[in-house]
Formats: structure tokens, sequence, C-alpha cells
């Protein structure tokens, strides 16, 4: 069994997208923002993109289900797990923010600041207890060498 995370941190991220466009696009106000800042929206959503399916064929290629309730095998060290232990959370919260920069919808910023949350609170405890208590000591050392997130 593996951990007991409470939601589907891809779902969830979806449905913030989709609930942000239908209520930011119409009902909350836009804030002008820079073109530059909006071509930066542009790049994040494309370096989140890669982050996401980088970790993804990581998984695919270790032959482990990247589904943060699934059991796992063994520990992804290799890759943009070598620079962050969480490749696709950080893809998932980019890509809200860069939808932001680009779009102007405060309610994309306001879905990364709650999905954040969410993940950095609820979702990566779950995940670290089981992969503590799975591989000990090898999970040690890695979270010493390797960040949660890229800068901390």
């Amino acid at each position: 069994m593996g951990p007991k995370v409470k939601g589907n941190p891809l779902y969830i991220s979806v449905y913030l997208l989709i609930f942000s466009y239908a209520f930011g696009e119409f009902i909350f106000p836009k804030y002008n923002l820079l073109y530059l800042i909006n071509l930066l929206g542009l790049l994040g959503m494309i370096i989140s993109t890669v982050f996401f399916f980088s970790a993804f064929n990581l998984f695919k290629s270790y032959n482990e289900n990247p589904r943060p309730k699934t059991d796992s095998n063994r520990l992804i060290k290799t890759g943009i797990f070598a620079y962050s232990r969480n490749p696709i959370y950080i893809a998932f919260v980019l890509f809200h923010l860069s939808m932001f920069l680009t779009f102007e919808n405060v309610l994309y910023f306001l879905s990364a600041l709650g999905l954040f949350f969410w993940i950095n609170n609820f979702v990566i405890p779950a995940e670290e207890i089981y992969l503590k208590n799975k591989f000990g000591d090898e999970f040690d050392r890695y979270t010493l060498a390797v960040k949660r997130w890229l800068l901390f």
C-alpha cells in the first residue's frame, strides 16, 4: 500500500485550472501586466511542461506508477530527480503561476498558492513518511542531497 495521500494532485490541479478560468475570466477583473511578464509566463508554461514530462518519463522508465497513492519499488534519484524530489509538483504550481502571468487572471495566482500550500503541507509529508519507512537510510541520504523543491 502506498502513501496515505488524500486526493490526486493532478486532478486537483486540473480542477483548479478549470475553476480559475471559469470564474476568473468572467467575474474577477484582470490585472494588466507588462508584455515581457506575459512572455515570462509562456516560458514558465514551457518549463513546467518539460519538468512534468521529464519526471513522468523517468517514472515509466523505472516501471513505477507516478500516482501518489501507489506502492514504490525503487527510489528515483536520477535525471530531474537529482535536482528536486518533487518535479511534478513543481510543474503543477509553476504552470498555475505561468497561467497567471500570461492571462492576467488573479484566480490562477490564488490557485497556485493554494495548490502549493496543500501539496507542501499534506501530500509531500505523507509521501515522505511512506518513503522513509520503505527505503530508510537511502531516502535519508537522498533528502540530504536533494531539496524538496528546487530552492528549498
